[in-house]
């Protein structure tokens, strides 16, 4: 099957009367795209591929005219191009066209290397050297479990010295309100701190829908955020709702820090922020994630932390996640995408702020808030780094030392 990579996909997919040369606009070209997928499918279809392959030609011509800024709304479309070429090309059986295609996909940044090493659609050209070589390209920026057991893990011990991890008491009067308003001694139930945790997650991933595509409300703490959410029928990215979490926990006297999930690629901007919750219980940090309502579980369905996950990753030990796991109730999360792909990529490397409290990373004038970030030995970081965002001074600290990043509280 081929990923054609036309935006919003609810756009009806009927032939379009627009010219190549008349589309400037994101919504012409957008609806130029969609003309073109609905030429091309029935021939495709009907194994037309000759007649599907001059289409892609000029739908090629009609990217390379645009204006820039349009270019880079539509900037993944050339890969999905050449890959969908190089799959028609090997089902005409043009050896030689068929990989100079799939070269240019990647050249031009295809990275689903899940997809490409199993399409039947390129199994005349799998056996090629030089497609292989390509392939391989692409597993080195897309296969994102690869690039996690290709890493050097952690130092044992040692590295620059780092500041205390901070965790703000319950009796603080905001927390202590936020406790009181919003019931949350009921909502956690009378049960063990492990279902107690699982019920406050419940809870947030109810309360807030997830929304990615908008900056968070300005003040940065859970009763803001659910006050303006509420009063404007409005969501949280994944930020804001691991910030609501951490600080219902906090409420409820546990210790917990919301986790910066980072990919090695530092121009990917898709990153993920969970929540790590101490239980005494357990002995140790466990894994939630209020935007898909997820906790992840070993084979004996023990719950693990963040640290337990990403090492069963990197060794291919066995993963499980719990079966309401969800995305806003539209869509299931499934491990295969959301662990094995999604969290695979961005468990490269992980941020968390110092102090855990109230209202932590709301800007103010002259405020200081610190982080420390934890990357594999193979990612050789600065051991400091400072910024200046609206008179706020951000500082992090870099380590290896992964003992020191999830010492117990």
């Amino acid at each position: 099957m081929k990923r054609f990579l036309i935006v919003l996909l609810g756009l009806l997919l009927g032939g379009s009367g627009l010219r190549a040369q008349q589309a400037t606009t994101p919504q012409e070209f957008q609806a130029y795209s969609a003309g073109m997928h609905a030429k091309i499918k029935p021939l495709t279809a009907a194994k037309q591929y000759q007649q599907a392959l001059v289409l892609y030609g000029q739908w090629h011509q009609a990217y390379d005219a645009l204006p820039q800024p349009t270019k880079q709304e539509f900037r993944g479309l050339k890969a999905n191009l050449y890959y969908n070429e190089a799959c028609y090309n090997s089902l005409a059986k043009d050896r030689a066209t068929a990989v100079a295609k799939f070269q240019g996909a990647v050249a031009a940044g295809y990275q689903n290397y899940a997809h490409a090493s199993s399409d039947t659609d390129l199994d005349f050209i799998r056996a090629d050297e030089r497609f292989q070589r390509a392939l391989l390209a692409v597993r080195e920026k897309g296969d994102y479990r690869y690039i996690l057991q290709q890493t050097q893990g952690y130092a044992t011990q040692g590295g620059p010295a780092l500041p205390a991890f901070r965790y703000q008491s319950a009796g603080e009067a905001h927390l202590a309100q936020l406790r009181k308003t919003y019931k949350l001694d009921s909502i956690a139930g009378a049960g063990t701190d492990v279902s107690q945790m699982i019920n406050l997650m419940h809870w947030v991933h109810e309360l807030v829908p997830h929304d990615g595509n908008h900056e968070n409300p300005r003040l940065r703490n859970a009763q803001d955020f659910i006050t303006v959410c509420q009063r404007e029928k409005r969501g949280l990215n994944c930020r804001g709702l691991a910030t609501v979490l951490n600080e219902a926990y906090l409420a409820m006297g546990f210790k917990a820090r919301f986790i910066g999930c980072l990919p090695k690629d530092t121009a990917d901007v898709d990153s993920h922020v969970i929540n790590s919750v101490y239980s005494v219980s357990q002995q140790k940090w466990l894994y939630m994630d209020p935007t898909h309502d997820a906790y992840v579980m070993n084979e004996q369905g023990n719950l693990l932390s963040i640290e337990e996950v990403r090492e069963r990753l990197l060794n291919g030990k066995p993963l499980l996640l719990n079966p309401t796991a969800n995305w806003n109730h539209k869509q299931t999360t499934t491990k295969e995408e959301y662990l094995y792909s999604y969290m695979a990529k961005n468990l490269y490397q992980l941020e968390t702020p110092v102090s855990s409290e109230y209202n932590a990373e709301t800007r103010a004038d002259g405020k200081r808030i610190e982080y420390i970030r934890l990357v594999p030995l193979s990612a050789k970081p600065q051991p400091l780094r400072a910024m200046q965002v609206n008179k706020t001074t951000l500082t992090t600290y870099a380590t290896s030392n992964a003992a020191a990043f999830w010492q117990k509280p």
